[in-house]
């Protein structure tokens, strides 16, 4: 198969690869550990009720973050900020942040990264 080919690129649901933690669970669609980019990481972050994702950054790239379903407060560096379903973050390189769910149901988090090989620092368990 080719960089180019469809079948590299396309995935089912089922294929994306599940990351759990104390804190909820990852889940990545797109990267360069799958196969299926060369330029940037894609996901899903879910948070459990009332859990954090413990503070952390990422070295080598940025990170968008999309509330799509639930509350939650987001830290930057020393800050806090609450976050409700459609609001969006972009965090820089180099900034340390987590996300804490504020419901009682699990928090669905869409992430991207500017780089296929997505690097963290500090991501508590």
């Amino acid at each position: 198969m080719s960089e180019h080919d469809i079948d590299t690129h396309l995935r089912a649901a089922a294929d994306c690869v599940h990351e759990p933690h104390t804190w909820g669970r990852l889940e990545w669609y797109v990267s360069a550990a799958i196969g299926n980019s060369t330029t940037m990481t894609v996901g899903m972050c879910i948070l459990d009720p009332g859990r954090e994702n413990g503070r952390h950054y990422h070295p080598n790239c940025d990170e968008v973050l999309r509330v799509v379903k639930g509350r939650i407060i987001q830290t930057w560096n020393d800050e806090e900020r609450a976050m409700e379903e459609g609001d969006i973050v972009s965090i820089p390189s180099g900034v340390w942040h987590s996300a804490r769910n504020l419901g009682d149901e699990p928090a669905e988090l869409a992430i991207s990264f500017s780089s296929a090989d997505r690097q963290t620092v500090g991501l508590e368990d």
